[in-house]
């Protein structure tokens, strides 16, 4: 069969060790250093490419267990070229110069090698929220996020409200606090159903997923008597 007509398919020359394959695929070149990635993104691989799964260590793992956030990381080594991806989304590659950046655990893909992370509760959010708990990047090196459909970069030196499960990653010197609009009317099922809004708010920027996370399916036990 000839591959003329599947050219335009063809795996891209990686100039950095984070290449785009694609909108939705991201290429990882390995020379015997290590990457985190999301434990099961891998989609591919050419070469001597190791995967083991990473202890998250006790402080991140109790953190976990009390607060439900968290990340299933992989350590990827070896030599050759690696092929990375969750569920067609498209994928965003972020630059850190000792910087710090906070990400839904959900929107992580991928980090280099130099960059530390760490679960920690959302400024602002207590009790009544739930809270809220993401995962913080800190260092020197590129994070790859992914977002559930075209995001929109915005501007927070002008006061922003997201959805919590909308707000895929905000930089480090953003301020935030939680915004409720709990009302009589919530608790009856005729509000808008939209109870909280993390408020984003300095000079920085957040990034929104057009996307409230997976939609659950209402459970149903069948007809009963």
């Amino acid at each position: 069969m000839s591959e003329t007509n599947l050219r335009e398919f063809g795996e891209v020359a990686a100039t950095e060790r984070f290449t785009l394959q694609n909108s939705a695929m991201l290429k990882v070149k390995l020379d015997g250093d290590e990457i985190q990635a999301l434990l099961g993104s891998m989609v591919a691989y050419q070469g001597e490419v190791r995967f083991e799964h990473k202890s998250e260590g006790l402080g991140r793992f109790f953190k976990k267990a009390m607060t439900g956030e968290g990340v299933q990381l992989m350590a990827c080594s070896g030599s050759g070229d690696l092929f990375l991806a969750q569920d067609k989304r498209k994928i965003m590659v972020i630059e850190l110069d000792s910087e710090r950046m906070t990400v839904n655990g959900d929107n992580i893909l991928a980090f280099e090698p130099g960059i530390e992370w760490d679960i920690r509760r959302v400024e602002g959010a207590g009790r009544l929220a739930g809270g809220l708990f993401n995962v913080v990047l800190e260092g020197t090196g590129k994070v790859a996020v992914t977002s559930a459909g075209e995001p929109v970069l915005l501007d927070t030196n002008t006061p922003t409200f997201a959805d919590p499960d909308s707000a895929i990653a905000w930089s480090g010197e953003v301020r935030t606090s939680v915004k409720s609009d709990v009302s009589f009317k919530t608790f009856l099922g005729k509000g808008s159903g939209e109870s909280f809004q993390i408020a984003f708010d300095g000079p920085g920027w957040v990034l929104i997923q057009p996307s409230e996370g997976a939609v659950i399916p209402p459970h149903s036990h069948g007809n009963q008597s």
